[in-house]
């Protein structure tokens, strides 16, 4: 009881402390918005003020020529585009006939077939309807009702023109709340640059407080680095993105495509609207200047196609994951921070989700919201295995070996997924964590996994298991069957060359007969003649035919460590006496523990701690068997593990 009381007072606590903050953000937002926007501002222009620090100019000057390049450039694209709205304003008289004659068809070929639906539907319903009543609803000339209200005339004063200062402080009044605003930014972005090391410094000493700055350190240095990579890389790609859009609509004789390239490449800063409203506009006034209609759909398509292109193929290599958020938390942060600082929390919604990251990232206390907002695997791939095992889901883990095989070998993924996730499922059971109907789903997808990794076309069989005859035996048993079922008892004909026999033996645990029967199935597929055997098989001798000088190499495996494992020594004196010729190499797989290795070995026997590891040695001692008469003391030689 004492436990959960001191958990839910760290839960109400953790709540009470976000509540405290969400309304700090809300009633501080009209001071901490120009914050805000001055310390991502200056962000982005610290690398010039660094390089014109470099270049010998003061750091005082070096800021204001920063500022005021900063304030150029708005100003200058601020002109631009009121220049361009004023033409347009001038030629909208010459649009008004396409605009209109464009509208009547959409009106026809959408309303008009709506109203015309609707008027038929009445008549028919006027023609099911009594006559009497219909007479009763017809108007009587005679009734005063009937006639035609006189039409009411509107009187009023006419339109006087406003005065000149009238106008003026209108506009003034407009337009002031802009200028205060963007006026404090920059003052608060002045003051910023100029006192970014103190800045930094007191930063560092309030996150460090307890002595240890090294964390507040490396968080203030990731998140500097990212958001100024970011802003960089953001401004370069927007800039990119209006030029080729301006250069796309010039070549189609678009009138004013350089206020559209300006407006796209501005408004492509606001994440998810931004472009949608740029390329509307530029349909739009397509849509008012063509008689036609392909000059508007061509505008639409430019703004698709290089949203594509600059989306997908530019972004993720400059600064899309070097970002290290989610796709799904930039969307909420983007919803978030709208919300709460309206359309500025929408421009910065990215670069503060960032922040919150890298806090969590470096910061005690504050880990759930990497976890939350990043987009690193919050599993790692055994655990993964695992939790689809549980739920039943061999078709999900297929899909995660299919994406694992692109770009690595099965041995490898049955070193570095597989037997890992027999191992959190022997230590679940152990614990007694798991039911025996977990385990016998557990087991059914490991049968379906393994069937369709030793496939060619990575699918899952076609014929399912029973699962009475699969609760009977382990999976490693169960999937030598289906086996046996096609090549016979022995997995094969028992005349076979000198040499040229492997034999794969479990330990002694159901891990260890399933680690065995992949390892066969891993060598098979390399073109080895692989069986798997049990203990009880070779207690039993060897079958009537059977050559002892076939056999090359006994694989002993091992999925991780046991009480089994012990068994190895005792397996290896009757394999000795069995079949002397052949090698013994103990596959002793890591899973959760570093591997097992013999201090001991000689050159007939060593222990290795991988199926990657069994498997090139397997292919060293077939190269060896294949080799030239003249060459194969080298080769047994250099395959030669003592």
């Amino acid at each position: 009881m004492k436990e959960m009381s001191a958990s839910l007072r760290g839960h109400s606590s953790r709540i009470l402390s976000a509540g405290i903050v969400l309304t700090f953000l809300y009633l501080g937002r009209w001071v901490l918005i120009p914050l805000a926007l001055a310390i991502m501002l200056s962000l982005l222009v610290a690398p010039l003020v660094r390089t014109l620090g470099r270049l010998g100019i003061g750091r005082v000057w070096a800021v204001l020529l920063a500022v005021g390049a900063l304030i150029l450039s708005g100003l200058t694209v601020a002109g631009a585009l009121g220049t361009q709205i004023v033409r347009i304003a001038e030629r909208l008289p010459q649009y008004e006939s396409n605009v209109q004659h464009k509208l009547k068809i959409l009106d026809e070929a959408t309303v008009g077939r709506l109203r015309l639906f609707t008027s038929e539907t009445n008549h028919l319903i006027e023609l099911e309807e009594p006559t009497d009543a219909s007479r009763a609803r017809a108007p009587d000339p005679g009734h005063p009702s009937s006639a035609a209200a006189p039409a009411a005339v509107a009187l009023g004063a006419p339109d006087i023109p406003a005065q000149p200062l009238q106008l003026m402080w209108k506009l003034l009044r407009g337009v002031w709340g802009p200028i205060q605003f963007a006026g404090i930014v920059l003052l608060v972005l002045i003051f910023v640059l100029l006192e970014h090391e103190s800045l930094r410094d007191r930063f560092i000493r309030i996150a460090g407080a307890t002595g240890d700055i090294r964390p507040a350190t490396f968080a203030l240095n990731d998140a500097g680095e990212r958001l100024s990579r970011y802003f960089v890389s953001q401004f370069t790609v927007n800039l990119a993105f209006g030029a080729a859009i301006w250069l796309s609509l010039s070549l189609l004789h678009l009138p004013e495509a350089m206020l559209c390239g300006i407006l796209a490449g501005v408004m492509r800063f606001v994440p998810y609207l931004g472009v949608g409203i740029a390329a509307v506009f530029a349909a739009a006034l397509a849509f008012a200047v063509d008689p036609g209609w392909s000059l508007a759909l061509s505008t639409l398509g430019i703004f698709i196609g290089l949203d594509i292109i600059v989306g997908q193929l530019l972004e993720p290599h400059l600064y899309g994951h070097a970002t290290g958020l989610s796709p799904l938390s930039v969307v909420v942060a983007a919803i978030f921070w709208s919300w709460l600082w309206g359309p500025v929390g929408l421009l910065l919604s990215t670069p503060l989700t960032l922040c919150l990251l890298v806090a969590g990232r470096h910061m005690q206390g504050l880990g759930i919201l990497e976890l939350l907002l990043g987009n690193d695997q919050p599993l790692t791939l055994p655990q993964r295995f695992y939790q689809r095992a549980l739920s039943g889901d061999p078709h999900e883990i297929i899909a995660s070996a299919r994406e694992f095989l692109k770009r690595d070998c099965l041995a490898a993924y049955c070193d570095r997924v597989l037997i890992p996730a027999l191992q959190l499922a022997r230590l679940d059971a152990e614990a007694g964590a798991t039911t025996e109907a977990q385990h016998m789903r557990i087991r059914r997808v490991i049968v379906d996994v393994a069937a369709a990794l030793s496939s060619d076309s990575l699918k899952l069989p076609r014929r399912r298991h029973r699962g009475a005859v699969l609760a009977e035996v382990n999976a490693g048993h169960w999937l030598r069957q289906q086996r046996e079922q096609l090549s016979g008892r022995w997995q094969g004909p028992l005349g076979v060359p000198a040499g040229s026999l492997i034999i794969c033996m479990g330990v002694g645990t159901a891990a260890d007969d399933l680690s065995a029967e992949l390892l066969v199935r891993l060598l098979r597929k390399e073109a080895m003649d692989a069986r798997h055997f049990s203990p009880a098989d070779i207690e039993a001798g060897l079958p009537p035919g059977a050559d002892p000088d076939g056999v090359a190499i006994i694989f002993l495996v091992s999925a991780f460590p046991t009480a089994e494992r012990e068994r190895a020594d005792s397996l290896i004196v009757e394999l000795r006496a069995l079949l002397p010729h052949a090698n013994l190499i103990k596959v002793f797989c890591p899973g959760m523990t570093a591997p097992s290795t013999s201090d001991d070995t000689d050159k007939d026997e060593a222990t290795v701690g991988s199926f990657a590891d069994a498997i090139q040695i397997a292919e060293s001692w077939q190269k060896v068997r294949n080799a030239p008469p003249t060459k194969a003391a080298d080769a047994r030689a250099a395959w030669t593990l003592g």
